[in-house]
């Protein structure tokens, strides 16, 4: 009788109990080399399949997720809190990177951010600089490079140092974006009419939204014919003197989906106005990346007070929130029952 030990990763037989018989000791040695080798290969393959099953569902999330995000951002009255990644996870992956979307699918969050340029031959590619010098090894414009030069180039990370990254294309992007989160365009609107065909390419017109700073009267001028099939956000500075009347005459002529708003000080009138404006069917963007978008209001702060400034968003009636930190944010928002 053979008894056999299976010790974590290795298969050992360790005890032969009996008599031999009739049996021959080589052959007898043969089915024990025939009976593990057997033990391993199940083992390999069964761990194999966990692996890849596991590697499957980080990489393609249950669509519900996407299903709950898109309904969250079209009710405006929905409290729960919308995350964005800002130029993907940027901290673990080169921004605008696969890997940086990527990440942010695995994360949970919601929306991911990227930007966009086109290159010399009018290829879109994820790109938040007009030159590729901070994040790849190349140097000049991007305009001056044609889409297969710039495929010869490397990303570099947030620490600068090269990583074996390639620059994706808009395209790319919108494949993996597919079926598994938001995604907001951002400098895009130069390129809608071509953003608008990729997106219709790849099937993600319902996950993208397009924005711009511009009045809405030159929005619908230039771009009106595509806004019943695209999600529209306004940016607007509340800085500004007339940022209440921009937000007026979007509602008035197109509303938008949402409105993102950008203020070095938190004075404005504007501000306290956010939860009754929801009500009135837009959503409202808000920065925490940096001082000059939210009045100081940020993730660093957060990370030491996350009620003094995440949680004066959430007073204020924001319900989306784009972040440097994701993971930080979704789990305080997770506690306050705020993100799903």
């Amino acid at each position: 009788m053979l008894e056999i030990l299976w010790d974590s990763h290795k298969i050992q037989v360790i005890n032969i109990k009996g008599g031999y018989s009739n049996w021959d000791s080589l052959l007898l040695k043969k089915l024990m080399k025939y009976i593990t080798n057997c033990l391993l290969l199940f083992f390999v393959f069964t761990n194999g399949l966990c692996s890849a099953q596991q590697n499957y569902q980080l990489q393609n999330p249950k669509a519900s997720h996407l299903d709950e995000a898109i309904r969250v951002l079209k009710n405006s009255k929905d409290p729960h809190v919308l995350v964005t990644a800002h130029r993907g996870d940027w901290r673990n992956a080169p921004e605008n990177s696969i890997m940086a979307i990527q990440n942010a699918i695995v994360m949970g969050v919601d929306i991911v951010e990227i930007d966009l340029h086109q290159t010399k031959d009018g290829q879109l590619i994820l790109m938040h600089d007009p030159t590729i010098d901070r994040t790849t090894n190349g140097k000049g414009k991007v305009s001056d490079w044609t889409l297969d030069s710039l495929k010869t180039l490397y990303l570099k990370d947030g620490l600068s140092s090269l990583t074996p990254y390639k620059i994706p294309t808009l395209e790319e992007a919108l494949k993996v974006i597919k079926g598994n989160i938001l995604v907001n365009l951002d400098q895009s609107y130069d390129y809608f009419a071509k953003a608008y065909d990729i997106l219709k390419r790849t099937g993600t017109m319902n996950q993208a939204i397009m924005k711009s700073n511009h009045p809405v009267q030159q929005v619908v001028a230039e771009n009106g014919r595509y806004l019943k099939e695209m999600m529209y956000m306004a940016v607007v500075n509340l800085d500004s003197p007339d940022a209440l009347k921009i937000i007026k005459d979007y509602q008035t002529i197109s509303k938008p989906i949402a409105f993102e708003l950008i203020f070095k000080r938190d004075t404005s009138s504007v501000i306290n106005m956010v939860s009754k404006i929801n009500r009135d069917g837009s959503k409202f963007w808000v920065n925490s990346l940096w001082d000059s978008l939210c009045a100081g209001h940020n993730d660093e702060r957060a990370l030491i007070s996350p009620d003094s400034n995440y949680g004066w968003m959430l007073k204020k009636g924001f319900q989306i929130i784009q972040t440097d930190r994701p993971v930080f944010l979704i789990d305080y928002l997770k506690r306050k029952q705020l993100h799903n």
